[in-house]
Parts: structure tokens; sequence; C-alpha cells
């Protein structure tokens, strides 16, 4: 491998920030952001509320704690949160809805990762004092272990409401939300406009080198600011972080077409139908070789390329633009060679 350019397609949090980032760092005008004074973090806090609608927004150091926050905002210990069964939020996030917000999550197996409002209602639980009862609905958009799947616009619309009308709230793990902009042809405004929170991440897709966004009403953003130093997600001089964010979220959108791109060209030249990849996650099955994640993935380095196990016999690409589509061509060639599938004459 030493004699390759190591193409990494573990993820799309691997990519190294861009020198306009870096510059923006640099030159970054900065305060003490736990009391509320860094000027550069209140820019882009304000920036993404007004791309998403929300009245207000918190700038944090990771996905898990947007979403541990979510999740914390909208439930009491002892209550449940409806989830679908690959969630991010129950196999990624080191249990952190039991851990910090004392409830149990409420898996509903889906295809896709796409929960549908006739999943939902039948598995809600009432306040009897009996069951633990519902409180809210988590839904993932994109779904990362559903394979960058996408919720309709009517769906997510239509759990909103529905939800709302049983007294739930609804936070959206967005953590790749612009992937899915991109891909829907959707604003960020109208895909989140009924959810109560939303998270995203600036650190996937967009490049950016740390952090996410937390967005909502005012008096849950503000409630939102003291699960965030209770956490330990407080930071002090922390505009240095957020200007690279406001430079992701103005240059990095316009690139994810050809991510997007790259993943259904990947997806074809592995045997996949392309047609099923809507942003830029590709996950193949490799049961078929006989051989252990460990020792696929060990071949895999071998030819100068990375991938992720994600369970069972299952393995995950992610697309960014770090790799271009001759990286995404040499790397669905070497798996195409370990799956023993022949290249399109």
């Amino acid at each position: 491998m030493s004699d390759l350019r190591v193409i990494d397609l573990r993820s799309d949090t691997v990519t190294r920030p861009t020198p306009a980032m870096r510059r923006a760092m640099a030159e970054a005008e900065v305060g003490d952001d736990v009391y509320g004074e860094d000027p550069t973090v209140r820019r882009l806090e304000e920036r993404v509320a007004e791309m998403l609608g929300k009245e207000a927004s918190l700038f944090l150091p990771s996905g898990t704690m947007g979403n541990t926050i979510g999740i914390k905002l909208h439930t009491r210990h002892g209550e449940e949160v409806v989830c679908d069964h690959r969630a991010h939020i129950l196999d990624w996030e080191m249990s952190m809805t039991a851990w910090f917000s004392g409830c149990l999550a409420r898996p509903v197996p889906t295809e896709d990762g796409v929960l549908r409002w006739s999943d939902i209602e039948p598995v809600i639980r009432p306040r009897t004092g009996f069951p633990a009862p519902t409180a809210m609905v988590n839904i993932e958009h994109p779904h990362n272990m559903g394979g960058g799947t996408l919720y309709p616009i009517e769906g997510i619309e239509a759990i909103c409401d529905r939800a709302h009308e049983r007294g739930l709230k609804v936070h959206m793990d967005g953590a790749r939300l612009f992937n899915a902009v991109a891909a829907s042809g959707e604003t960020a405004a109208r895909i989140v406009a009924r959810t109560d929170t939303v998270m995203f991440c600036l650190s996937k897709g967009l490049g950016a080198p740390v952090g996410s966004m937390l967005a909502g009403d005012a008096a849950t953003m503000a409630e939102a600011r003291l699960y965030r130093k209770r956490l330990g997600g407080g930071m002090r001089q922390a505009g240095i972080l957020a200007a690279a964010g406001l430079v992701a979220l103005e240059d990095s959108p316009g690139h994810l077409p050809e991510d997007h791109a790259n993943a259904k060209l990947m997806a074809e030249r592995i045997g996949l139908d392309p047609a099923k990849i809507q942003t830029n996650i590709v996950i193949f099955d490799i049961a078929r070789t006989g051989l252990a994640p460990a020792e696929f993935l060990a071949r895999l380095k071998s030819c100068g390329v990375l991938a992720g196990a994600v369970g069972g016999s299952r393995i995950r690409l992610v697309t960014h633009y770090d790799v271009s589509r001759e990286d995404c061509l040499r790397a669905a060639g070497a798996i195409a060679s370990l799956l023993e599938i022949r290249p399109p004459a």
C-alpha cells in the first residue's frame, strides 16, 4: 500500500479543512462563547437559524451531543422515543438516550431506514400507568445505515403533523442534512419546517473539521445551552472552529452532487443498482465471499482503499470531496476484484 495514495472511504468525516477554511480559522474574530461573547459563533448560529427557518440555533462539538440534547429537550425519564431499528441514536451513540435522558428507545423495523406514520402509530404508548409513555419520534434524514436513504417530504410532514396531534415532539437527526437538500431539491428550511428540533453536522459532507448545529425555537435553544454545558460542550474561543463552519455552509453544498454521482458510479461498478443510491453512502454485503469483514477490509487496505464494517457482513463506503472520480473508480475496481465481479465491457 505504501506505493499507492490511500483512498479513504470510511466516512465523510475524514476530510481535511480546505485552504479557505484554514484562512478563516486563522483570521477569526473570537471571544468567550460560554459568556456568549464570541462574535463568529454568534454569526454561525444566526446564519444556521436563517437557513433552517428556525428562531435560533446552537453550535456544538458533535452530532452525538446534538441528538442527545434534542432528545433530552423533549422527554422526561421513563418515557419512550420511537425510532427505526437501525437508527444512529440507537446503535452508534453509546446509549445516550438511556444514559442521559433516562428514556427507552422503541425501535420500529423498516426496510430502508425510512419510517412511515403507519409504522409509528401502532407503537405509540399511552399514559395509562402501565407502559412507558411515548414522548417523541426521531427521524433520521438521510438515513445512515439505510444507505443514505431519504424520506419523501410528504412523509416528514405527515409524521410531524400526526405526532403533534398526539402531543408528541419530533426531532430530526439530519447529520447529513445538506446531502438531503442536494439530492431532493428541497430547501433545508422546507425539510425541517415542521420538526421541533433538528441537528446537522458541519463535519459530515460539508467538510468542516469540527462541529454540529442544533436548531429550534428560541426558548428551546436557551434550554439546550444549559444541557450543552452539562455535557461539557461549553467552549471558550470557539470562533476559530465556527469560522470553518461558516465557510463550509457557503462553499461545500455545491460539491455534494458530485459526491452523490461518485457513489452511484461505485455502486454500479460493484454490482449494485445505482438507482437505489440517493446520497453519498454505499452499503454492500460480502457474505458470498466467505471472508470475515476484518479480512475483507485488510485485503482492501492492501490495495490502498479504506472502508468500514457496519455490522454483520455489511461494508460501507462514503464519498466526499477528498476523493475524486478517478479515486472512486480505482476503489471500485479493487472491491469488484475481491467480490469477483467482472468490470463492465
